[in-house]
């Protein structure tokens, strides 16, 4: 037998042997042995990387699937409380459970490592204590504590969880969320609590808001004496390379030690050291001042 006839298919048989100036067929992607899986968490992926709600259709165009698919997986996503339904907008958004993802990362030790030493230089700096936290479904997690010396304890030891809404930390991350996202975390009233029998202004959602947006304009969030009677707060957000809030730096002090009008100084330093830990997580600085 020849070496021609060697390679010669039987007749009918397609040629293995693409004919001279035929195109070749573009590289297709590797089919997924677990293809629901693979899409669930291409969807995740691309909610996360947007700094808003998606609709349906514009997830199934986005990741080229067909829209039955997409609809199905994000009831399932839905359902475990991966993603959120915005009835009003039509539009799905990340759920508490991706939350609780985020936060469990935060909490690993790479953030940790890298915000221990800027907080113990900048509680040598200023005298205070200083503490970073992270998200956790509607509380911040306190993960890294740093005590000034001759200064009292606080409640934010590392491991407490405490409502967003309350502290000086959680109102630096909620501001540097969507406000669809910050609707999603607070629908009613009964998402809002206290600790103690200071009032404090912010019990409905519309309060939160308005407060939100003061934050924003300055930059930075404060708290007076709803955690703990007699301590105030000021903290920044920590985001990541989209503008994602990560954690938040923040001090806590006795108000009666530090006049009104040194607070912006004070939260100028722990701007400082929030931009300086999100770039160093490959982030990028929050907002200096009004948008």
């Amino acid at each position: 037998m020849s070496a021609a006839s060697a390679i010669t298919p039987p007749a009918g048989a397609p040629s293995a042997v693409p004919k001279a100036g035929a195109a070749r067929p573009a590289a297709a992607r590797p089919a997924s042995k677990v293809p629901a899986a693979e899409n669930t968490l291409r969807i995740l992926k691309l909610l996360a990387s947007k700094r808003g709600p998606m609709a349906a259709s514009n997830i199934a165009t986005s990741l080229g699937l067909p829209r039955s698919s997409v609809y199905h997986l994000l009831g399932v996503m839905e359902a475990n409380g991966f993603v959120l339904h915005l009835h009003e907008e039509q539009r799905y958004g990340l759920g508490i459970s991706a939350f609780e993802l985020s936060s469990a990362y935060s909490r690993q030790e790479p953030l940790s490592r890298l915000g221990r030493p800027m907080l113990a230089t900048l509680v040598d700096v200023i005298g205070e204590s200083a503490h970073l936290a992270v998200l956790h479904g509607r509380d911040v997690l306190y993960i890294v504590e740093e005590r000034a010396k001759n200064r009292p304890s606080l409640v934010t030891d590392v491991g407490v969880r405490l409502p967003s809404h309350l502290t000086a930390s959680g109102r630096a991350i909620l501001a540097a969320l969507p406000k669809s996202q910050v609707r999603a975390l607070y629908p009613n009233a009964a998402a809002f609590s206290a600790r103690h029998e200071t009032e404090s202004p912010i019990t409905k959602y519309s309060a939160l808001s308005s407060h939100l947006d003061q934050v924003r304009q300055r930059g930075y969030a404060t708290e007076h004496g709803e955690v703990t009677p007699g301590f105030g707060s000021i903290a920044a957000a920590v985001t990541d390379h989209t503008g994602w809030p990560t954690a938040a730096v923040a001090v806590t002090f006795l108000e009666d030690k530090l006049p009104a009008d040194q607070w912006p100084v004070l939260a100028a330093r722990v701007k400082k050291v929030a931009d300086d830990l999100s770039v160093r997580i490959h982030g990028r600085p929050g907002p200096t001042g009004p948008q």
